[in-house]
C-alpha cells in the first residue's frame, strides 16, 4: 500500500499543466494552418497528425487525472497496483508531451507558422 507524496503530487501536476499547454498548442497550430492554408490535399496530412496529437494528449491527460483522482479518493491508502499504474501514466504522458512537442513543432517550420 502507498499514498502519493508531495513530490509525486507536484510532478504530476505539473504534467498535467505542461500537457493542457501543449493542447492548447496544437490546437492553435490546427486553426493557423487552416486559416493559413485551408484545407486541401497539400494540408491534410498535417490537419491529420494535429488530430491525432491532440487525441494523444488528451488521453495522456485525462488517464493522468483519473489515476491520480482515483488514488487520493482510495481509503486508507492506494494499492500498490494503482501507484504503479499512476507512474506508467507519468511515464507515458511525458513521452507522449516530448514526441507531441517535436511534432508540433515541425509543423510550424514546415508551414512557416509562429
Amino acid at each position: 500500500m502507498s499514498k502519493l507524496s508531495p513530490e509525486t503530487l507536484t510532478s504530476i501536476f505539473n504534467l498535467l499543466r505542461q500537457l493542457a499547454e501543449e493542447i492548447e498548442n496544437a490546437c492553435s497550430t490546427e486553426w493557423m494552418l487552416f486559416e493559413k492554408y485551408g484545407e486541401n490535399p497539400r494540408t491534410n496530412n498535417e490537419l491529420e497528425e494535429l488530430q491525432n496529437i491532440k487525441e494523444r494528449l488528451n488521453q495522456s491527460y485525462s488517464r493522468l487525472n483519473i489515476l491520480t483522482l482515483r488514488i487520493l479518493e482510495a481509503q486508507p491508502i492506494a494499492s500498490n497496483l494503482m501507484v504503479d499504474l499512476l507512474t506508467q501514466a507519468i511515464h507515458d504522458g511525458s513521452a507522449n508531451l516530448d514526441a507531441s512537442h517535436a511534432n508540433i513543432q515541425e509543423i510550424k517550420k514546415g508551414w512557416t507558422l509562429p
